[in-house]
């Protein structure tokens, strides 16, 4: 199944840039190439996105980090939005998604593209549904050729990755509203398609559709983040039958990505404790043949409001650990308000983290060298060599505040614990 040799796109793009994409990865060029060419590894890059910056998501490529971005129905103010753009890349995210539900979207959308390199992503229902409500509909009151329509707008504006839920059955939308789930459904996509399922009396227009999402998909290169529209929004939740019900759909619809071209991402689950995490991680990589994984966490706790960066940073690393490929950040601000600067600069950090973590575990050689190169550095109070070490230079320098100019840190002082031996 060669997915480079049905998409010109894609391979053209290699034929011109594989080493350097290899070389920016430290990886043998023949085994990412292989690696795309059976899906394995998705490259983001739509040629519509100026100057874009080609990032690949999968084994044997470095984990990646996503910060989500967007304005709200409460908090719209799209200067506020570009400013997290900023933040987002200044700190190290590596893609980021437009989530925006309020105020010119598409002008928010393409000013996003314009004004960055990082690679893009949407939700297009998000878009559909928000002008339905603007014209008075219900915001699952549209045709399933305006969803199409939306796709392909911002397929040729720039868009790189779209969530697209096409997973979601009409059975899985009933396991998940009659049976025990204690959050029912969470995600906004798959809420707005299961009204629409319900209202219609008819299957998932993603789904029904599927073979026309393929083509827009294919004609810009957009890889498609087959969306968790079920996935558990408590850690109660987490294996039940509606979940395995999506996840067993994407890998049927991996498949028929495949064969026609298309690289694919799946996207994975939102709580689960943490003595689940590897198992879900492992299962849903082997039910979706190995596919790039892109999780929101995991959060392995319910009851860290305030803190769910932290409880996902703790779920992403055993996550990449286990085979995650893509982290989507969360922030302090996640089932609470929409995210500031600071709360998205503090979320592209925990992410950082995590994903660090994690290729440390897997011996990635350049995260271990990094570790290596921060400890001698400590070791020699070279305080230069550890910011540039650190996943956060900028904070390093501003810990250190009004002692930088002192050999010692403020905690120890005179009482360093390697200058008393070495000395």
């Amino acid at each position: 199944m060669s997915i480079i040799g049905k998409n010109r796109i894609l391979q053209d793009y290699l034929d011109e840039h594989h080493n350097a994409l290899a070389a920016r990865e430290n990886v043998d060029s023949a085994l990412l190439r292989q690696g795309l060419d059976k899906g394995t590894v998705t490259l983001l890059a739509n040629p519509a996105h100026p100057d874009v910056l080609p990032t690949l998501i999968g084994r044997p490529a470095t984990v990646k980090v996503n910060a989500n971005l967007g304005t709200s129905p409460f908090c719209c103010d799209p200067a506020v939005e570009m400013d997290k753009l900023r933040a987002a890349e200044q700190a190290g995210a590596h893609a980021v998604m437009d989530l925006s539900t309020a105020g010119d979207l598409d002008e928010i959308r393409t000013g996003m593209i314009r004004a960055s390199r990082l690679p893009l992503g949407t939700v297009p229902l998000y878009s559909l549904a928000q002008r339905c409500v603007a014209e008075g509909r219900d915001p699952a009151g549209f045709e399933p050729s305006e969803l199409l329509d939306e796709i392909r707008k911002q397929a040729e504006q720039g868009v790189d990755f779209m969530t697209v839920h096409c997973g979601l059955t009409r059975r899985g939308a009933q396991l998940a509203t009659s049976g025990n789930r204690l959050m029912g459904i969470v995600s906004r996509g798959g809420s707005i398609l299961a009204r629409w399922m319900r209202d219609h009396d008819a299957e998932n227009p993603l789904l029904t559709h599927y073979d026309e999402v393929l083509d827009l998909a294919l004609a810009h290169n957009v890889t498609l983040s087959l969306g968790d529209g079920l996935r558990p929004g408590a850690g109660a939740d987490a294996g039940d039958a509606a979940q395995w019900e999506e996840v067993l759909v994407l890998g049927e619809l991996t498949l028929r990505a495949r064969e026609r071209g298309v690289q694919v991402m799946i996207e994975g689950p939102g709580h689960v404790p943490l003595d689940l995490v590897e198992a879900q991680i492992r299962s849903i990589k082997q039910a979706t043949h190995d596919a790039p994984l892109y999780v929101l966490g995991p959060l392995v706790t319910d009851c860290a409001p305030g803190y769910d960066h932290i409880a996902g940073a703790i779920g992403g690393a055993l996550a990449a650990r286990s085979g995650a490929d893509f982290l989507c950040y969360l922030t302090p601000a996640e089932h609470l308000t929409l995210p500031t600067r600071e709360d998205v600069w503090n979320g592209v950090m925990a992410s950082l983290v995590a994903a660090h973590a994690a290729e440390v575990s897997l011996r990635r050689p350049e995260a271990v060298a990094r570790d290596h190169e921060i400890s001698r550095a400590r070791k020699e109070l070279d305080w230069d060599a550890v910011r540039a070490a650190a996943l956060d230079p900028e904070l390093v320098e501003r810990r250190r505040g009004e002692h930088k100019k002192e050999k010692e840190c403020a905690m120890c002082g005179k009482f360093c614990a390697v200058r008393m031996l070495d000395e």
